[in-house]
């Protein structure tokens, strides 16, 4: 909820940052915002998403991405002819959708992947967690999961209640880490848009009506 709220918030008041700050500037203002939200959220991230090191962490988050989602628009409309300003809107919209889309997906794959390699390190040479019950574990379909869904899933399992215990830990332990992980991948990508987020036009509003833009 603060991520989302944070977000339509930031993309209704940044409008008013158009006739003092260029958008190339602003883009890297937001990038940069962005990416200190995830290393933050990084460092703080525990086992409990309501807590207030968290919220913050995610309200930097949703700042810099509001401010992006306007501003591009933005860009895109003015940059284009009036008369195929809507099709480029529309455009717009599908764009955004389908890289939200896809930007969820390989979000949850890089998680995925570092839960994964996490786990397989531990269990590899774990001597609580036998090799029998490993063979029972598949290990090329790891996800996230609860741990009572984990420890239910042992117990059936026939698994003693040290594996149990064991098999929480490491997925406590591992949970965590792939978090944290991936929020620092991200971070970086966040930090490596700011080189080409300069691209973006230099002028102002008042600039492009009187025909001198720039793009420093």
């Amino acid at each position: 909820m603060p991520y989302n709220v944070t977000i339509l918030f930031a993309a209704t008041l940044i409008v008013k940052l158009y006739d003092r700050v260029p958008p190339h500037r602003i883009a890297r203002y937001a990038f940069a915002v962005v990416a200190a939200g995830l290393f933050w959220l990084a460092l703080v991230i525990r086992n409990d998403w309501s807590t207030l090191q968290v919220m913050v962490g995610l309200i930097m988050v949703g700042l810099g991405q509001g401010a992006l989602v306007t501003l591009l628009f933005n860009v895109l409309v003015s940059a284009s002819p009036k008369e195929l300003a809507s099709d480029v809107g529309a455009l717009r919209g599908t764009t955004n959708s389908l890289a939200a889309a896809v930007g969820t997906a390989v979000a949850g794959a890089l998680a995925v992947g570092l839960l994964s390699a996490v786990v397989t390190s531990n269990l590899s040479n774990n001597p609580v967690i036998t090799a029998n019950l490993k063979a029972e574990i598949d290990l090329n379909s790891i996800d996230f999961i609860s741990n009572d869904r984990l420890a239910t899933g042992l117990e059936q399992r026939q698994a003693t209640p040290e594996q149990v215990a064991e098999a929480v830990r490491i997925n406590t332990q591992a949970r965590l880490q792939a978090l944290k992980m991936s929020f620092l991948v991200l971070a970086g990508l966040a930090l490596l848009a700011i080189v080409p987020s300069g691209t973006l036009p230099g002028y102002l509003p008042g600039e492009v009506s009187n025909g001198t833009t720039s793009s420093a």
